[in-house]
């Protein structure tokens, strides 16, 4: 089984994010945590937007890497996302969230389901009240005898089902929270 752990290719998640995940953790969707209707702040609207959740600090990253896990893994995983839903969601009882945290955990390893090292990013939109979520993989792009990749290139975007966003760091970062 992969399951998806938070990765930092650049230091942008420290300035779009409230909080940035440590890299190397789990992550799930973390759609749970939004509420469709409510009032966000700039920040919070970049986590809805673009934000996969660390298990472990709760900190939001862009993008995930599949990698493989171990039973022992992912039931840790499991673990550390049920006492989150209890202590940090209030959840009615450890039972319920050790179940929401099965079913999390589940769809997190839908998502890694692509070969080992595959990219995986999120785009949500609110529609009809409700939250839709847009998952979608960047791969390496393997090296042809016309075209070798060189070692500065690890990963070189693919051709995706998503049309051309285009986000502005610089008017984000000026949008800084109050503290």
């Amino acid at each position: 089984m992969k399951l998806p752990r938070a990765i930092r290719l650049d230091p942008s998640d420290a300035f779009v994010f409230d909080r940035a995940a440590e890299p190397g953790q789990w992550v799930v969707s973390g759609a749970f945590l939004f509420d469709p209707a409510g009032e966000l702040t700039p920040k919070q609207r970049v986590a809805l937007r673009s934000g996969l959740l660390g298990i472990e600090d709760f900190g939001w990253t862009t993008l995930a890497v599949a990698v493989p896990a171990t039973d022992t893994e992912v039931e840790a995983a499991t673990q550390t996302l049920a006492l989150a839903f209890v202590e940090r969601l209030g959840a009615p009882s450890p039972d319920a969230a050790l179940q929401a945290a099965r079913e999390e955990i589940a769809f997190a390893a839908s998502l890694a389901d692509h070969p080992e090292g595959t990219l995986i990013a999120v785009r949500r939109d609110v529609e009809d009240g409700g939250i839709v979520e847009r998952f979608r993989t960047l791969r390496r792009r393997e090296a042809t005898h016309a075209a070798p990749l060189s070692p500065e290139r690890v990963f070189q975007f693919v051709e995706s089902d998503e049309p051309d966003d285009k986000v502005d760091l610089a008017a984000l970062l000026a949008q800084k929270s109050p503290p």
